[in-house]
């Protein structure tokens, strides 16, 4: 059983997506309220190596502050070494079974963009799926088309009790209409960090 973890206002994030001081950017989140945070250093100007090891430190120290689950995106093997509180993959990064296997009672979550890939992350052993992207958006050059709402309706309505959050060009304005599908929360990425008041955008959130 992994530990327990609240989906509801979940921040991802990466230095690329920052317009100001990262770590700045991740510590008002924290103090504004945000209950997840998930590291995902992507993108052209990406730290490397050291570096993106080093950032990641500082991340997961600033969330064991504020008692914020700390997941770190798609790198099995720096979540293992930082002893991370979960790992978030997509549908082309393997390892829930491996990972599942070297770090018992850690946080596994899947991107899912149909309900059979939901079935498979279900019967894979994940702890929560991201289904997106919602609505279009600008934080993944390689984005798909976005799924909508409703395969969100569709995705509470089969698994009732499987915690699901919603990610993909949710902003503060359209994450209530979001919420009405029933889903455990929303994922924003530039939603708060080009927010010029973190405070206030996590909490319209």
């Amino acid at each position: 059983m992994s530990m327990s973890f609240d989906l509801n206002k979940y921040f991802v994030m990466g230095t690329a997506n920052c317009k100001r001081e990262p770590l700045l950017v991740l510590e008002e989140a924290l103090q504004a309220g945000i209950t997840m945070f998930q590291l995902r250093e992507k993108g052209k100007n990406a730290l490397k190596g050291d570096a993106y090891a080093e950032f990641a430190r500082q991340c997961q120290k600033l969330c064991q502050t504020y008692k914020v689950p700390f997941i770190i995106n798609d790198d099995v093997e720096l979540a293992l070494t930082l002893n991370a509180d979960g790992i978030h993959v997509g549908q082309e990064d393997t390892g829930i079974e491996q990972f599942r296997f070297l770090a018992k009672n850690k946080i596994i979550g899947v991107s899912v963009h149909t309900i059979e890939q939901l079935e498979m992350a279900i019967a894979n052993g994940a702890d929560y799926a991201g289904i997106g992207p919602i609505y279009e958006t600008s934080t993944k050059d390689d984005a798909r088309a976005p799924v909508g709402l409703t395969l969100l309706e569709e995705a509470k309505s089969q698994y009732t009790q499987f915690p699901i959050v919603a990610i993909g060009g949710i902003s503060v304005e359209n994450s209530f209409i979001v919420r009405q599908t029933g889903v455990n929360g929303v994922a924003v990425i530039s939603a708060i960090s080009h927010s010029d008041n973190i405070k206030e955008a996590v909490n319209s959130l």
